[in-house]
């Protein structure tokens, strides 16, 4: 993994922000590269004065958008013809496609948001949604909203210890722990909104 993070490094700081985008882009369509391995040491070069953090942040975004809105229109127009002909084998049938549809199409919005904050998970959450037909604009907006926010993060901590690789490898559980943690208490502030927000049912008369 440091082999990996060194080569990273060179090619952040070779093609510059180019790679950032193209790195990014490839994490989210086809290699799920964690995105920790390409923001802290591109947050690095930040506090070195090697980068501006608002370049960073919009390429990585973009490049993020981009390589999710590519698994998303893979998913759309291929997964659920695959899964229909073939998911029978991993136990995933029609009803099971159905029940994805219903919760994206109620809770599409908060799971790609929260989804994009955990690590091992942000990946793959363009594939339910393409799936499900979700709001293509929706979930661009959720995506970038969430892999930005994630990335800030990331950026911070290569600003801060990036120099440091015992420090990183120190804290990141740590930071990982937190940010999880906050993406708990944002989906039961949602259960309970959600829940409050429900119509009650009407008496029936007897």
């Amino acid at each position: 993994m440091e082999a990996i993070a060194l080569w990273l490094v060179s090619v952040v700081h070779g093609m510059g922000y180019p790679g950032i985008f193209i790195l990014m882009f490839f994490s989210n369509a086809l290699i799920p590269v964690p995105i920790e391995v390409i923001m802290i040491p591109a947050g690095y070069l930040v506090q070195q004065g090697q980068m501006n953090f608002f370049m960073l942040i919009t390429c990585g975004v973009v490049g993020d958008i981009s390589g999710s809105l590519f698994a998303y229109y893979v998913a759309l127009h291929l997964g659920r013809r695959v899964l229909l002909a073939y998911g029978k084998h991993v136990f995933f049938d029609v009803k099971k496609m159905e029940m994805l549809d219903r919760f994206f199409a109620g809770h599409g919005e908060i799971s790609v948001l929260t989804g994009r904050l955990v690590p091992g998970l942000r990946h793959f959450m363009a594939f339910p949604a393409g799936l499900s037909h979700m709001n293509v604009k929706k979930f661009a907006l959720y995506t970038g909203v969430g892999g930005g926010v994630w990335m800030c993060v990331l950026i911070g901590v290569g600003y801060v210890i990036g120099g440091n690789r015992a420090m990183i490898r120190h804290y990141m559980p740590l930071i990982t722990a937190s940010v999880v943690a906050a993406v708990g208490i944002m989906i039961v502030l949602y259960i309970i909104r959600h829940r409050r927000r429900k119509p009650e049912k009407p008496d029936v008369p007897v």
